[in-house]
């Protein structure tokens, strides 16, 4: 097993908490540390304090576009860190949005989309594949 100092860390920002907990359950059996915040105002103080090797980050949270607003300060701070956007904002609203256009890309700062309820090893797999692991 790898030490600590050599676990890469992932960042999950989700105001879910039985989400947010499930989530960091499988990320750190996954053999990642974890750091998390439950909401924006804490993720954006967490993005100031910590630079993580990924982040997984709610869409709506305190606001309807939360992730977006984090995922943009994420980039603009650590443009090389990999953002997955992880909502069940579809199953809820019914609005779909998604990263296949360059012109979704331009304003969604996100490398992934995924609706919640992602299997575990669905979301190792693209961990893995978004950390070149």
């Amino acid at each position: 097993m790898k030490s600590l100092e050599e676990k890469r860390n992932i960042m999950i920002i989700d105001d879910d908490p039985d989400y947010l907990s499930q989530l960091r359950f499988y990320v750190e059996n996954m053999g990642f540390n974890v750091l998390s915040a439950n909401n924006q105002k804490d993720g954006e103080e967490l993005i100031d304090r910590s630079k993580p090797d990924l982040a997984i980050v709610d869409l709506m949270m305190e606001n309807k576009d939360s992730g977006f607003i984090l995922s943009y300060k994420l980039k603009k701070k650590y443009p090389e860190v990999p953002v997955i956007i992880a909502t069940a904002v579809t199953a809820e609203t019914g609005m779909m949005f998604g990263l296949e256009t360059e012109e979704e890309k331009s304003w969604i700062k996100a490398d992934m989309y995924l609706e919640k309820g992602i299997r575990p090893d669905q979301l190792h797999r693209e961990i893995n594949r978004l950390l070149k692991l």
